[in-house]
């Protein structure tokens, strides 16, 4: 009976010798994708054969390998966004801008005109559930959500609105009717925050609506040199204003008490003269002619049972003797 030499040294053939690094490969890749890791800003739906089995909080975790556990891990506490008629470089999330963003961006205004309409949408996953089953692709569904609705805002106003005056407006309404829709389609979003960026008309009346934009800030710039002027005019009429009124009044109550105690000297001397009215009309002739009299310079008296008017003695004029120094 012939022996081979492997047999007569008792060494492991060589099939067995090939086939235990594939072994030992096999053995490493099941050890490897039997454990994951969740983010602190995440969580992870388990899927068992496709049906789903729990949410799983952030840290370390094992699962069955080999494709029978399936992870999906979804950022709930960070905010993502969606650009719309543009795109940003470095993107991580994979929904974040369209490959066709100039085909975004035009949209017809209610006055049937076209403007450039660039904007962003940032939201957050608040049902991880929803967001994988009760919608499929729900990064492309709300992006279809935001864009049907912006269109729909923006062709409810007119063009001057759009470019000028109205986009806090459109920002708004866009975020309501954007958040009423991921409700109503159970999409487990919640939209924080519609940010209108870049909105310009077409190139070819680009250059028409800088001459507007520059005579609508020269429109307000001259509003607001007015209305500084005016805010140092006003308040000092009215301090003025309020000063003469005040003066008015004083001057009136002035008046009304002088006038008061006039009427109250009066009575008083009416009641005193019905008492005695030949004494009181003496005193007030004498002390009326005392009040007068000093402020006279020269006085004449004259008798009134004298016929002939004669020369008087001037009783101002100085004697010779008394005009000699």
């Amino acid at each position: 009976m012939k022996l081979s030499v492997s047999s007569a040294l008792n060494l492991p053939s060589l099939r067995n010798l090939s086939a235990a690094p594939i072994i030992l490969v096999l053995l490493g890749i099941t050890a490897w994708s039997s454990w994951y890791t969740v983010p602190s800003d995440s969580v992870a739906i388990l899927q068992r054969f496709g049906k789903l089995q729990s949410e799983v909080q952030p840290g370390l975790h094992f699962k069955i390998p080999l494709g029978v556990d399936v992870v999906t891990i979804l950022p709930v506490k960070r905010q993502l966004k969606q650009e719309f008629g543009f795109g940003t470089a470095g993107a991580t999330n994979a929904d974040q801008y369209s490959d066709t963003p100039e085909e975004e961006s035009p949209m017809v205004t209610g006055d049937l005109n076209v403007g450039l309409v660039e904007w962003v949408v940032q939201f957050r996953i608040s049902e991880p559930t929803q967001y994988l089953f009760a919608v499929r692709e729900p990064g492309a569904t709300l992006r279809d959500v935001s864009e049907s609705v912006m269109r729909e805002v923006v062709g409810d106003r007119t063009v001057d609105e759009v470019l000028t005056i109205g986009r806090q407006e459109i920002e708004t309404e866009a975020l309501l009717k954007m958040q009423q829709l991921a409700t109503r389609y159970t999409m487990g979003v919640s939209i924080d925050q519609v940010q209108l960026k870049n909105i310009n008309p077409p190139a070819p009346v680009q250059e028409s609506f800088n001459e507007v934009n520059q005579a609508q800030q020269e429109k307000e710039k001259l509003i607001n040199e007015a209305r500084r002027d005016y805010n140092k005019v006003i308040p000092l009429a009215e301090g003025e204003k309020d000063q003469r009124i005040r003066e008015a009044e004083g001057y009136r109550l002035k008046r009304i008490n002088e006038a008061e105690g006039d009427v109250a000297r009066f009575n008083a001397v009416f009641t005193e003269y019905q008492k005695a009215p030949d004494i009181t009309q003496r005193r007030l002739y004498l002390e009326t002619m005392q009040a007068i009299l000093p402020g006279i310079q020269n006085k004449t008296v004259v008798d009134e049972d004298m016929k002939n008017l004669l020369p008087l003695l001037n009783l101002n004029q100085k004697t010779p003797a008394e005009a000699k120094p």
